[in-house]
């Protein structure tokens, strides 16, 4: 059994702040250390589960976040950007589940730390029509290529909208919302005891070949439609073919998922070469 670990930091353990996350920041290096207790709190359940191959991607900011030295034995950790597919860099078909670890909600979303993908550049998204952030995008194109997400982690918040896209992923809450940047914490040892639990149990039936739910991979188009905070980074977006114009803010193209998660990593690119906007304003 191969599982592919996804590791945000937003939705790690105990942090809450952008101090807790961003490089520089006066407890980033503790955050650090959170999120790689939280990701080996899930490499433990795969291991338990009966997983022989765990790959795990640091999926936030710089990619360069998790304590590689500290990572349990079992992990092949891919670290660093650019990658053309960011936070799903290595996952397909090959794969038995996809776990996500320490993500959070969408933008606009009552959520800690809550954004989507460029915290304040990015107002809103849509998938065909639908409210969608980080963990939208990413539970899309992973079925698209036929992997289930099996367990997702973070707040509250993140948890339901996890379970909104699909009722049968396992969500660990390891914090509660209270606002933005507050949240009731789960103690740490509680909050990694029931990561690990939740991994070994949803993954078990994998490796028996029990679930009939795994997805087939699909070469089903979507609608992705992205509204900025920036008339520029639209109005330069529209050179790209296949790109079409929503209003003075907002622009929308199709794709299978998987396309479309590529095409926004260069959405992004273009933004960040165009803004200069702190990403929890």
């Amino acid at each position: 059994m191969r599982i592919y670990i996804s590791a945000d930091m937003e939705g790690v353990t105990g942090l809450v702040d952008a101090e807790d996350v961003q490089p520089g920041g006066r407890d980033y290096e503790r955050g650090r250390r959170a999120m790689t207790a939280d990701v080996n709190a899930a490499v433990r359940g795969a291991v338990r589960a009966g997983a022989a191959e765990v790959v795990v991607n640091d999926a936030h900011g710089p990619m360069r976040n998790l304590l590689s030295d500290t990572l349990e034995p079992a992990v092949r950790l891919i670290r660093g950007k650019p990658k053309t597919m960011g936070m799903i860099e290595g996952l397909g078909p090959g794969f038995d589940a996809l776990v996500c670890v320490g993500y959070h909600a969408r933008a606009g979303a009552h959520g800690v730390l809550s954004h989507s993908f460029l915290g304040h550049e990015i107002e809103d998204m849509w998938l065909d029509g639908r409210p969608a952030g980080e963990i939208g995008l990413v539970h899309a194109a992973a079925a698209a290529m036929g992997v289930r997400l099996a367990v997702l982690t973070g707040d509250d918040a993140a948890c339901a909208e996890a379970t909104a896209w699909d009722p049968a992923i396992a969500a660990v809450p390891v914090k509660y919302v209270r606002s933005r940047f507050a949240a009731d914490l789960r103690p740490d040892a509680e909050a990694r005891a029931a990561i690990e639990e939740a991994v070994a149990t949803a993954l078990g039936p994998i490796r028996t070949g029990e679930p009939a739910e795994r997805p087939g991979p699909s070469t089903a188009t979507a609608a992705l439609a992205v509204r900025w905070q920036s008339s520029a980074v639209a109005e330069i977006l529209l050179g790209i073919p296949g790109v079409i114009q929503v209003d003075t803010r907002t622009v929308r193209t199709a794709g299978t998922p998987p396309e479309l998660f590529r095409q926004f990593g260069v959405w992004m690119r273009v933004a960040s070469a165009l803004t200069n906007q702190p990403p929890y304003c």
